[in-house]
């Protein structure tokens, strides 16, 4: 009884080919629906830049064209899987009459699946294979769906549709992944030997390399030629237990393609420049091998175009630390350090406050803020005196970038720093106060950069972006007189010189405008510049912002952005960037009286020029230490001596007197008064009792008795 309903069974199954079936899907529709799990990044010419996988559940790469496959491989896989493939009609009636003959005595083995009964059950999950085998309803069915795919498909489309969907070995579907992953090679240069491995994989993808190994040499027996047993057995011990990256790895990349590439399948042409994007990772990886005694161990370039906010280069990190290598330098959270201070003096010269040739004094200034007085110091430690606002802007000093802000304002300056971009500026502008002039507000280079190149733009902004000709859209936030003469300050070496001397990594022989910036306790630093065409950013530091030793701006970031503008093939200024300056700007000469600048031609905005500047010192008497509403604090363990609060005075003439909560303490000067607790208010007054200045101030705790 058994071997009649086998027999049933038998002729139940050699009937299916009469049964009508359902069309297949087209060959186009499979393979244009076909989706690789990785996104590819390319540069806008076209080249490769960096891949990421995004589809975790199934490993494959594009779609793998028949006259790409070495033919090797076609004819390994024929041989071993289908030997009539290319003469039957989609079911290989002399293997079904073996395999029958096997069914009934029990054996199912799969050997009468074609490569296109194979097809049909990639193709419609109901007919795929499972452990334990089909039934016979299902065997029947995918019979059915094989004849079909021959109606409508050429042998070749069934071909090259089962090579790029069946899986040779674990998650490696398609025959262009597990060439990739197992040979480090594209299908077209697969060997003999190679061939027959892959195609003794198919039956059992994930069995060990011994079985596979057997299969091979039982296909070399059964008459494949071209190759030997011991050739396979040799390459299987070596590839079957590796893996091999299917595109080259690049952590400069990885930060962007996690921000980009989140669709698999896709390949994003963006506005990158490959060439210029391994230059940048060099010069900055070069770089950081020079720092790495002094404890820096990252970096970050940023390349924009000036005209059209394409970005060019965009090395996120540079993959000296392992464990950081996703981290994204470029949009990271930083201390801005003095890379703030051209859009400090930029709204100065907008409001007129101030010219180019206006003189500031840089000299010791003590302000009263929260907590208690801020007391900025220049990086040298040393004070120039007065100083024109040019000397000012491009030496990069802080004293009188901190007088530019008493003037504009911290809530007015806040304000201008959000209109360029700073949306990092999150707290209300008191929080940052004097400070803000010298940079403590945190921010990205991406932000930085993009504000310079709104500079370079003559004070029009726009985003940056990674789409080639995307029109953004843009505002203005200064006038072109403005951002011109901005500009032209940060492009001039001799009034950079009082501080970086003539020769640095900044002074480059073509004309460029470029601005330096180091963090407190030397945590970060900063080089930011463009030319005509292309704004180039770099931040130097460490991920962790553990502080560098002796690294500031010149000798971290500058090296690696000299390097980069060289690499840009100095472009210039455009001709007609200083022959054709702004309608509303005026080229004259001005010579300075009291102060150590010689005379030069200056530009000015029409209304504001000068010939001559004379700077008088403002000499009053006023109390210089303490300012108004100053917070001493003393320290009970410290004796009392060494904590002696000096009271010091401006005087313009003679005579004067300290008194201290209506008590004389002696003549005005340097007067030295052991501080008590509480609130007090310290006057200057003449010989005569007269009020001359006056200030309060707080002091806490108590000195110890030592």
């Amino acid at each position: 009884m058994r071997l009649l309903r086998r027999l049933a069974a038998l002729l139940a199954l050699l009937s299916c080919a009469a049964v009508a079936q359902a069309q297949p899907p087209a060959f186009e529709s499979v393979r244009d629906g076909f989706r690789s799990s990785y996104a590819v990044l390319l540069d806008r010419h076209g080249a490769f830049l960096h891949a990421r996988r995004v589809d975790e559940s199934v490993n494959r790469l594009a779609w793998v064209a028949l006259e790409e496959v070495s033919p090797a491989l076609l004819e390994a896989v024929v041989f071993a899987e289908d030997r009539d493939f290319w003469e039957h009609r989609g079911i290989d009636w002399g293997a079904t009459a073996r395999a029958s003959a096997k069914l009934l005595v029990g054996d199912r083995s799969r050997g009468a699946s074609t490569i296109s009964m194979q097809l049909a059950g990639l193709l419609d999950d109901d007919l795929r294979w499972r452990r334990g085998g089909r039934s016979l309803t299902q065997k029947w069915r995918q019979m059915r769906a094989a004849r079909a795919l021959e109606r409508r498909w050429s042998k070749r489309q069934i071909l090259e549709a089962w090579l790029n969907l069946v899986h040779f070995r674990g998650d490696l579907q398609g025959l262009g992944a597990a060439s990739q992953a197992l040979f480090g090679k594209a299908p077209s240069g697969l060997t003999r030997s190679e061939s027959l491995l892959l195609a003794a994989l198919l039956p059992a993808p994930s069995a060990p390399p011994a079985r596979v190994v057997r299969r091979a040499c039982a296909l070399v027996q059964a008459g494949f030629a071209g190759t030997d047993c011991q050739a396979v057995r040799d390459l299987a011990f070596v590839h079957l237990n590796r893996r091999l990256a299917p595109y080259p790895e690049n952590p400069a990349l990885e930060a962007l393609g996690a921000q980009l590439l989140r669709e698999p399948g896709l390949v994003l042409r963006s506005s990158l420049d490959a060439t210029l994007q391994r230059a940048a990772e060099a010069a900055l990886v070069a770089q950081l091998a020079q720092l790495r005694a002094r404890h820096v161990d990252a970096g970050a370039v940023l390349v924009l175009d000036n005209a059209s906010g394409e970005v060019r280069a965009y090395v996120a990190n540079a993959g000296v630390v392992e464990e950081s290598r996703f981290v994204d330098g470029i949009r990271a959270l930083r201390q801005a350090g003095s890379t703030l201070k051209p859009f400090l003096y930029a709204q100065a010269f907008e409001k007129q406050y101030l010219t180019a040739a206006s003189v500031l004094e840089d000299v010791p200034v003590a302000l009263p803020a929260a907590g208690g007085i801020y007391a900025p110091q220049n990086y040298e430690k040393d004070f120039k005196g007065p100083v024109s606002a040019r000397v000012a802007l491009a030496g990069s000093l802080n004293v009188p970038a901190v007088r530019v802000l008493t003037l504009v304002g911290v809530e007015d300056f806040w304000t201008t720093l959000r209109a360029t971009g700073f949306a990092s500026l999150t707290e209300a502008p008191d929080f940052y106060g004097y400070a803000l002039a010298l940079g403590s507000a945190d921010v990205t280079l991406w932000s930085l950069a993009n504000a310079y190149r709104m500079l370079a733009n003559r004070g029009l902004y726009s985003d940056a972006g990674f789409v080639p000709g995307e029109a953004l859209a843009a505002h203005r936030v200064f006038s072109p007189e403005t951002a011109f003469l901005v500009a032209d300050i940060l492009a001039d070496r001799g009034a950079r010189a009082v501080t970086f001397d003539f020769e640095n990594p900044l002074a480059l022989p073509f004309r460029v405008a470029v601005k330096t910036g180091t963090s407190k306790d030397m945590r970060d630093n900063w080089c930011i510049g463009f030319s005509a065409r292309h704004t180039v950013a770099v931040w130097v530091g460490n991920l962790d912002g553990a502080p560098m030793r002796d690294v500031s701006g010149i000798t971290g970031a500058a090296p690696v952005w000299a390097a980069v503008m060289q690499h840009l093939d100095g472009q210039r200024f455009h001709a007609d960037a200083e022959a054709a300056p702004p309608a509303g700007l005026l080229r004259r000469r001005v010579s300075f009286s009291g102060l150590a600048e010689p005379a030069r031609e200056e530009w000015f905005v029409a209304g504001t020029e000068m010939q001559r500047v004379d700077y008088v010192p403002n000499v009053a008497t006023r109390i210089l230490y303490p300012v108004d509403d100053a917070v001493i604090a003393v320290d009970p363990d410290i004796p009392a001596p060494r904590q002696r609060v000096r009271f010091r005075a401006e005087l313009a003439g003679a005579g004067g007197e300290w008194w201290l909560d209506g008590r004389r303490l002696g003549p005005a000067g340097n007067l030295d008064w052991l501080p008590v607790a509480g609130s007090h208010r310290l006057q200057l007054r003449d010989r005569a009792g007269n009020n001359l200045d006056s200030v309060r101030f707080i002091v806490r705790g108590r000195p110890g008795r030592r």
